[in-house]
């Protein structure tokens, strides 16, 4: 399997940007994710990023909220989200990002949790309530199981913490757009484009930008900025949340594809 990073410096090589949907696991039930996972990858995906429903998502916007509440209450629970990220290797191969927050993984304890995901086959974990400071405790251990944890850094991020955190990031950077949650927006702050900037002057890692992309005019403006990657999840997941079970992925697989063509030179 493709690590996280070697698939950005595969696409780095051939001069493109990457793109990384984002889904709720569960919704509107698994057997939907499996093949959502599919089509995704089939119509441009570069990597996907796989979000494990939690009862208190901090982060997350009304959409994404909804979802992982409705795959709560179908009874999906991290081990449904692992053992659909299994069987999905044999066709997808795309890395997997896991989006998660902390709870889950101090309950289950860091050295068992992170071999679980590796075991099923994840390659990559976002932790948005991680804090900087605490971060090395989930990172080293994560290493050796070959898990890229990468950290977000927010436009209200001071330059000496963008540093600190650009230092320590697996994988490559999370740059959120917005101040705030998730959620589709009608524009991309201005600023995104001075924090790129601002990241490409401290590391070589790769920057991806997520939060409040909607659109494949959103999605080529953040590429034309200088990101290494767009990634969308909003607009995604209201896709599988609002129409029939046979339009809904036939759209999802439209959407990915736009994004993807707006994206690549």
């Amino acid at each position: 399997m493709t690590s996280v990073l070697k698939r950005f410096e595969s696409l780095k090589a051939k001069g493109q940007c990457a793109l990384i949907p984002f889904l709720t696991a569960g919704d509107p039930d698994l057997e939907t994710t499996a093949k959502a996972l599919e089509i995704l990858e089939a119509n441009g995906a570069d990597l996907i990023e796989l979000g494990v429903p939690y009862s208190d998502p901090l982060a997350d916007g009304p959409v994404i909220q909804a979802a992982a509440t409705r795959a709560l209450q179908k009874g999906t629970r991290l081990e449904d989200v692992l053992a659909l990220v299994k069987q999905s290797r044999s066709t997808i191969k795309a890395p997997i990002i896991l989006f998660t927050y902390y709870n889950p993984i101090f309950y289950r304890g860091i050295e068992n949790f992170l071999n679980q995901i590796a075991t099923a086959g994840v390659q990559g974990l976002v932790v948005p309530d991680l804090p900087l400071e605490e971060a090395s405790k989930l990172i080293k251990p994560a290493q050796a199981y070959g898990i890229e944890v990468t950290l977000l850094v927010t436009p209200n991020s001071p330059p000496e913490r963008i540093k600190a955190i650009a230092s320590q990031s697996q994988g490559f950077i999370y740059l959120v757009s917005v101040t705030g949650v998730t959620g589709m927006r009608t524009q991309v702050a201005t600023r995104v484009k001075d924090l790129i900037s601002t990241l490409k002057n401290v590391t070589d890692k790769p920057v991806g930008v997520g939060f409040g992309i909607s659109s494949p005019e959103q999605a080529l403006q953040v590429q034309q900025w200088g990101a290494d990657a767009v990634i969308v999840g909003s607009a995604f997941v209201k896709i599988l949340a609002s129409a029939t079970a046979t339009d809904n992925l036939r759209e999802l697989g439209e959407f990915c594809h736009r994004l993807k063509q707006a994206i690549t030179v």
